[in-house]
């Protein structure tokens, strides 16, 4: 019989010896990974809920239990398909239209029993950027105008504007930076895009250029779709006169869940995930997060879909909470409120100071009212 080698001797006396502790270690550090994870979907670093997803993540995220995996997705589309069919993707931000046109065009019949919702989140503004010879929206007929690519958000919001403002234009495809290339070349005519104001896609553009906004008109059928707001000065200096904001619409976004009642595990990871962001809601009012979540009602509905349960539930137990918004939240809002007031009627900006003297005299107001 072949003898050994003492090589090979030492190797097995060295897996019987070394091997068995480190298989439990290895299975226990797997297990401490995926503990408490949930995976919520959004779109590409062009839009701002990366970056709203970041701050849900330094909320919940304990280090041991509870962890939010943040993935970035291709499109509102392709992120909607994810949620229903991608193994492990738990939640994902979309945009309200594009929940309301799959449900419309029956791309995923069954969808709103299918779907839940968390809260509506923030408001992301619809920019219309346009060549200087383009001085009114309906100038875009059987133009060229990009609408990003197939699938994504702002195509979707833009076939619906157009169609209801029965304005056919020749849509392109391009990604946002190409397409701003040739609108200064002017191979199109206009570029849609949506996006939280003010976004970093229009950070290069000046005001001698000619490029820009055009003014979106609201009738009854786009005021009952989106909310109607405007662009000022203040977002884009460059290119918006302090004097003349630019009316436009906002594309509200929702939270949206996907059906776990059959996955006990990842059911109880978002209803715990729940339990801390809406505890620990008032905290992202605070500086060092975005402004954005500032516009968020964590108790505002969406009509046609159903909340998730333990949503729901955190809400019946909590109304008074989430319908009072915090003192920091009533100034931020008092302070929007007097700038665009303030705009509206073409007057001078306020100090901070002046506003901060105004919003006391409110709270004081408030208080005789009370009495």
């Amino acid at each position: 019989m072949a003898r050994s080698s003492p090589c090979k001797v030492l190797a097995v006396m060295a897996f019987i010896v070394y091997a068995p502790p480190w298989r439990p270690l290895l299975a226990q550090q797997s297990q401490a990974v995926n503990r408490g994870v949930v995976e919520i979907e959004t779109s590409g670093s062009a839009g701002m809920s990366v970056r709203l997803v970041e701050d849900l993540a330094n909320l919940v995220d304990d280090g041991a239990t509870r962890r939010v995996l943040p993935v970035v997705g291709k499109g509102a589309l392709q992120i909607l398909v994810d949620l229903k069919y991608l193994r492990g993707i738990d939640m994902a931000i979309l945009p309200i239209d594009v929940l309301e046109y799959a449900k419309a065009e029956r791309l995923y019949p069954g969808i709103e029993s299918s779907l839940t919702y968390i809260t509506k989140l923030h408001n992301e503004e619809f920019h219309l950027l346009a060549r200087p010879e383009i001085q009114d929206i309906s100038q875009l007929k059987d133009r060229k105008v990009n609408v990003d690519l197939r699938g994504s958000g702002t195509s979707i919001t833009a076939a619906r504007l157009f169609e209801m403002l029965k304005i056919p234009v020749a849509v392109t495809n391009d990604i946002q930076e190409v397409a701003l290339d040739k609108l200064r070349r002017g191979e199109i005519a206009g570029l849609a895009f949506v996006g939280g104001k003010p976004s970093p896609v229009f950070a290069s553009l000046k005001r001698d250029e000619g490029i820009h906004f055009l003014a979106i008109p609201v009738n009854a059928e786009i005021a009952v779709a989106y909310t109607p707001t405007r662009l000022s000065g203040a977002d884009y200096p460059q290119i918006i006169a302090q004097d003349k904001p630019v009316e436009t619409i906002a594309v509200g976004n929702v939270l949206a869940v996907a059906e776990l009642r059959q996955m006990a595990e990842r059911s109880r990871n978002v209803a715990n995930f729940v339990d801390i962001f809406f505890t620990g809601f008032q905290s992202l009012l605070a500086l060092g997060h975005h402004p954005k979540w500032n516009e968020v009602n964590l108790a505002a509905e969406l009509p046609g879909w159903r909340r998730y349960a333990p949503a729901d539930q955190w809400l019946q137990r909590n109304m008074q909470i989430a319908k009072t918004p915090s003192p920091e939240m009533l100034r931020t809002m008092f302070s929007r409120f007097v700038d665009e007031r303030r705009q509206a009627i073409g007057g001078a900006a306020m100090t901070p100071q002046d506003k901060d003297a105004l919003f006391q005299q409110f709270q004081s107001w408030q208080q005789e009212q009370a009495r």
